[in-house]
């Protein structure tokens, strides 16, 4: 017996920082309102409606809209809007039926047969296939294609060979058996499976046009989707534009006409915008959030995900454990978030946030406990300790580096203070322009970086995998083959309650050794004009417009 959909669902939990909005106009109506009439018998007159645009603020140019290389937040909200997996998020953040119309598991949980709705399109025309499924989930998994997200894949039989070059592609267990029946087969049964599927890496490509044009992703005359919206103008590093995609298969569900996306990377340039009316959502200014949060406008939403930075273990003077310790005790988390962000984030006290509930209905993090906070005498005395082991007269010099924004300035500038302050370390401070930043970080030419994460799915593993040895996601150059271990059994475990005790001891390992460390945990605080409804930012998930509406 197979079983449906509907029995296997995933919810999830947490809080969060992401806002995103922008353009002219914004919460108004557009200027397509065409002159009504009478008809020749003179009784009636027809107002057309208005077209509905709404103006969004993506903050920078997408790192790419191929769904297998754009693995980041600026990439990932448009994406989710212009493209569609086989399954989707719920407006109650649930995996459902998408692009596929029905899903059967086998009674061992290893099997998944997807099958594809008969009017799904994509949106030059072309009905989505089950290959179109194969092509793209292979696109991720190739090595050549260096994906970031293709660790997520390590779930489907095969797949984790085919990406470290240790097998072939004929050996991934995913297949068309028809032009309308997609099937995968797992290592193991993954009760977060549909769930990790909605992440945009699974999403399907147009084999047809990428094998004609393998840069298809690249501009709006040449890209094709699949979801609720197209991408009709993209002017890189300016803006680009969505209009409703009238092949998408359930195009009478979405309200919009248009989202016209802006680049604003300024705070304070977005705030000012909302309020002039060119833009319909805005994120909070650090300097204005205490007056803001009574807002009746402000909206403070869930998102599963932490800010943090890295060490480079193989720079000195990082490569000393202690040292690393010294460090992470020097900073205060609490003044960070009450001081300089102030939007009401929790301060962090290990890697895993808030808001995953173990097989014994206790929070992680309360389970884990704290494992992080700010201890001055406890930072002095291991900075003292690791230079003696080094035999440091004095410290190689640091510096700390991060990507452009107002905000991740702040927070440097604060780091270093208390470097100076605890330690009497001078710290110097490098600004790098995001996409450079985001290359070189994984190159590894950063002592000590920023960094954040957002869950792709709703399970711990899915940040604790981040930093097993070779990762694309761990850039830190540390590497420990206990860790490793761990995490590959964490895979493998089946009784939930040993899987959670694994899952804790992970989080200590990782607090310990002290590649990374953490500052706070997100909540996100948008503000949202009145006239705008129905947007949903999911707390394990990337904004979605498909519900959206602009009065």
């Amino acid at each position: 017996m197979k079983k449906w959909l509907s029995l296997f669902v995933v919810a999830f939990f947490i809080l969060v920082l992401s806002a995103c909005t922008a353009n002219k106009d914004a919460g108004q109506s557009t200027s397509t309102e065409k002159e009504s009439g009478k008809e020749e018998t003179g009784t009636t007159t027809e107002t057309l409606p208005t077209e509905k645009v709404l103006h969004l603020n993506n903050g920078n140019e997408p790192t790419s809209f191929d769904p297998s290389v754009g693995f980041d937040a600026v990439s990932w909200n448009a994406l989710n809007n212009i493209m569609e997996g086989l399954v989707r998020l719920s407006k109650d953040h649930l995996a459902e039926p998408a692009t596929a119309e029905k899903v059967d598991i086998s009674d061992d949980g290893l099997t998944y047969t997807f099958t594809l709705r008969e009017d799904a399109k994509w949106s030059n025309g072309d009905p989505v296939l089950a290959s179109d499924f194969v092509f793209g989930w292979l696109h991720m998994l190739d090595p050549e294609t260096a994906s970031p997200a293709s660790f997520l894949g390590y779930f489907i039989e095969g797949a984790e060979a085919y990406n470290n070059g240790e097998g072939s592609a004929d050996a991934v267990a995913i297949k068309a058996l028809e032009p309308k029946v997609f099937e995968v087969k797992l290592n193991a049964p993954t009760e977060a499976f549909l769930n990790i599927i909605t992440n945009p890496s699974f999403f399907p490509v147009n084999e047809k046009v990428a094998t004609q044009n393998p840069t298809w992703f690249a501009d709006a005359n040449t890209f094709v989707g699949n979801g609720p919206f197209k991408l009709v103008d993209w002017k890189h590093d300016a803006s680009f534009t969505f209009e409703k995609n009238e092949n998408y298969w359930d195009a009478s569900n979405v309200k919009l006409d248009k989202v016209e996306w802006a680049m604003i990377n300024d705070s304070n340039t977005e705030y000012q915008m909302y309020q002039t009316g060119e833009l319909d959502t805005s994120g909070v200014p650090s300097e204005l959030a205490e007056s803001l949060m009574d807002n009746p406008e402000l909206k403070n939403e869930d998102q599963a995900g932490l800010y943090f930075y890295r060490f480079n273990v193989s720079m000195e003077p990082f490569t000393n454990k202690k040292i690393r310790q010294a460090f992470a005790y020097a900073v205060n988390q609490q003044e960070i978030v009450d001081y300089v962000t102030k939007v009401g984030q929790k301060a962090a006290e290990g890697f895993v946030p808030y808001g995953f509930i173990g097989p014994d209905g206790k929070e992680f993090r309360e389970s884990a406990g704290k494992l992080i906070g700010f201890d001055a005498d406890k930072a002095k005395a291991l900075l003292a300790e690791g230079m003696a082991e080094e035999g440091y007269k004095k410290l190689p010099e640091v510096t700390l580096t991060y990507s452009t924004s107002d905000s991740h300035k702040k927070i440097a500038e604060a780091l270093q203070s208390k470097f100076k302050e605890v330690l009497g370390v001078d710290v110097s401070l490098q600004n790098v322009e995001a996409s450079v930043f985001a290359a070189e970080q994984k190159e590894f030419k950063y002592q000590l970086s920023r960094s954040s994460f957002l869950f792709d799915y709703a399970d711990p593993a899915n940040a604790l995998e981040s930093f097993i040895t070779g990762s694309s996601m761990n850039r830190t150059t540390w590497s420990n083959a206990e860790y490793d271990k761990l995490i590959k059994d964490i895979k493998n475990e089946t009784d939930a309650t040993k899987r959670w005790a694994m899952l804790i001891q992970a989080d200590k390992l990782l607090l310990d050794e002290m590649p990374i460390f953490p500052l706070y945990y997100y909540n996100q605080v948008t503000l949202e004009k009145p006239s705008v409804s129905g947007i949903l930012r999911h707390p394990v998930g990337y904004m979605d417009l498909k519900w959206a509406d602009i009065k």
